[in-house]
């Protein structure tokens, strides 16, 4: 099944017409995982082992069983544990939005937070690490702060908030490396989408998940930038209703060689929406 986007190069001409294939959905049963409001996913490189994050500071590993076709036929938890702080064990409150996850070349995982804005190590050969916070930080957006967050290649981390502050103002994208951090580019924000979810895919290229709710259901947007933040091209754009409140996005490369997209909806812990995975591939 094709599903028709727009891809343009925004450099002033006209978008071109491409496509994406979309492979499947799968539902996620409250029953089977016993949390939800799940905002992040990486997977491995073979697209069945996964770790995802709720954001309730709960950490998920699993696995995937796939049929002939490459859909998603079952999910398998492996482990569920809660993120601990070392002064305050099990984070509650504020202290426990936990929203971004990246995977390093190491195999360590970071975490992003959008109460208290911050940046933390989950594992590390010394437990887990805070990193310094900017004076940007404190001052975003309340319940709109670090939604996304993604690592390249050389293990640069690179996080953005849910909202800019204004319909007109770019979304800063800041980066941590060499011990500091910096905001080495800016991403435009267009339309009244808002930034769910970003990962760096085996291409190199940093893909940004975005999603836009009008009142009756949820549309979805992925959007691919160059690492350097040029070049952008509008791969996907649903509908209204078309998927849950897809938040988490994993970019990896399946046995065809396609790009493939895998998201994860977050619930909002409430009865009427569901936990689905949701993965479409890059027609290129």
């Amino acid at each position: 099944m094709k599903a028709m986007v727009l891809a343009a190069l925004l450099t002033g001409g006209a978008p071109s017409q491409q496509s994406v294939d979309y492979i499947g959905s799968h539902v996620w049963p409250e029953q089977a995982h016993g949390a939800g409001g799940f905002s992040a996913i990486e997977l491995d490189e073979d697209g069945l082992g996964f770790v995802t994050l709720s954001d309730r500071a709960r950490i998920f590993d699993g696995r995937l069983t796939r049929d002939e076709e490459g859909r998603i036929t079952g999910v398998e938890i492996t482990r569920s544990e809660p993120l601990r702080s070392g002064r305050e064990g099990i984070m509650t409150g504020h202290l426990a939005d936990s929203e971004g996850l990246a995977i390093g070349p190491d195999g360590r995982r970071w975490i992003s937070f959008e109460a208290k804005a911050r940046v933390r190590s989950e594992t590390g050969p010394h437990g887990p690490q805070v990193l310094p916070r900017p004076r940007a930080f404190p001052r975003m957006q309340f319940n709109s702060a670090l939604e996304a967050l993604a690592i390249d290649a050389e293990g640069a981390l690179y996080t953005l908030p849910e909202r800019s502050g204004r319909l007109d103002r770019p979304f800063p994208v800041y980066r941590w490396k060499e011990g500091q951090w910096t905001i080495p580019f800016t991403i435009p924000r267009r339309d009244s989408f808002l930034v769910t979810g970003a990962d760096f895919g085996p291409d190199g290229n940093l893909y940004l998940l975005e999603r836009d709710f009008v009142g009756i259901g949820f549309r979805s947007r992925v959007r691919r930038f160059a690492p350097d933040g040029t070049q952008e091209e509008v791969l996907l754009e649903t509908g209204v209703g078309v998927h849950d409140n897809l938040e988490g996005l994993s970019v990896w490369r399946d046995d065809l060689g396609r790009i493939r997209l895998t998201m994860i909806s977050d619930d909002n812990f409430r009865f009427f929406q569901t936990t689905e995975f949701v993965e479409y591939a890059v027609d290129e």
